[in-house]
């Protein structure tokens, strides 16, 4: 019984999502061009559950390269309204676009010309009213059976935020690198200031076999290495190619017989590799850079010493945005 309310409850919540995201047009691309062009800081204000969604999303920003506050509307209209400045932008939420407290401070924002973006379920409220740009955060029910605690609105309303962050860190070419230094006490942070040399495999760890091996060799080691890939070296150990599982699949979809052919002719040649000396943030860089999850570790002769996984440097099952 609890299990199927539970699913309920994940079903309300997808619908919800599901509806927001096909409601995102214009104005989202208004929001983006608006905050990119912002010379200070991006502003977050709400009170209630939306002003615990929007310090989450405040958090999200500042540590994808988007600086940014959290203003709690209230104490805002009692002094903290200084830290506003002109240049700013502001992101007002509230579900229903009718919280008290926040409205009375928009005045005050409007008063000063700050440029106001709500994120709002109610698109004729006093927020959208107010507002320059409305991203429209409705969702058809709330999961609460009472339709009172917002569960639905709010898990819209930060993918919404999410959405935002991601957006605006691919425009401003945002890398592993600067998320590293934004976080230098995180384990990530820690994980990645090491060399590679220091968390990549090797030896017997590495799945490679020689140039003349047969496919279905290949897969098999590929099987037994767990990492979806197996490299290819020649008789100097110089890494001549890569197998994958993508690889794999392509080949058994297209009816190749794997006992029959060569390593040679499912192998991608050439493939990106990395001197063991350079830094694990400039080898997930290149990782992002190439869309690989793979790296080969050479030595100062091109010779295989190691093998560099995406799970080495963040973390099989570990790796979460916690900011």
């Amino acid at each position: 019984m609890f299990i199927q309310e539970a699913r309920e409850v994940f079903a309300i919540e997808e619908q919800g999502l599901a509806a927001v995201r096909e409601r995102i047009g214009k104005e989202f691309d208004r929001a983006v061009k608006t905050i990119l062009s912002c010379p200070s800081r991006l502003v977050i204000t709400g009170i209630g559950k939306s002003g615990l969604i929007g310090q989450k999303i405040s958090a999200t920003l500042n540590s994808t390269g988007t600086p940014s506050f959290f203003l709690h509307p209230v104490e805002a209209m009692h002094g903290d309204l200084g830290m506003v400045a002109v240049s700013d932008v502001v992101i007002a939420i509230s579900y229903s676009g009718e919280t008290t407290e926040l409205n009375r401070l928009l005045v005050s924002l409007k008063k000063r010309g700050i440029s106001i973006i709500a994120m709002t379920g109610g698109q004729e409220s006093t927020l959208a009213r107010s507002s320059d740009i409305v991203l429209d955060t409705k969702v058809p029910m709330e999961a609460c059976p009472l339709g009172l605690a917002p569960t639905a609105s709010t898990t819209a309303t930060l993918a919404m935020g999410d959405a935002l962050a991601v957006v605006l860190l691919r425009r401003k070419q945002f890398q592993a690198a600067d998320f590293r230094e934004n976080h230098p006490g995180g384990s990530l942070g820690e994980r990645l200031k090491v060399n590679v040399s220091e968390v990549m495999l090797k030896g017997d760890a590495i799945p490679k076999v020689m140039q003349n091996t047969t496919a279905v060799d290949a897969v098999s080691v590929l099987n037994q290495g767990h990492l979806g890939a197996v490299l290819i070296i020649d008789e100097k150990f110089a890494v001549l190619g890569i197998i994958t599982d993508g690889d794999v699949r392509r080949a058994v979809a297209e009816e190749k017989k794997l006992k029959s052919v060569s390593v040679d002719a499912l192998m991608t040649a050439s493939p990106v590799t990395i001197q063991a000396t350079m830094q694990a943030v400039d080898a997930l860089s290149i990782m992002q850079k190439h869309e690989i999850t793979i790296l080969p570790i050479v030595g100062e002769k091109d010779e295989l010493i190691g093998i560099l996984h995406l799970h080495n440097l963040l973390g099989k099952g570990e790796f979460r945005f916690l900011v």
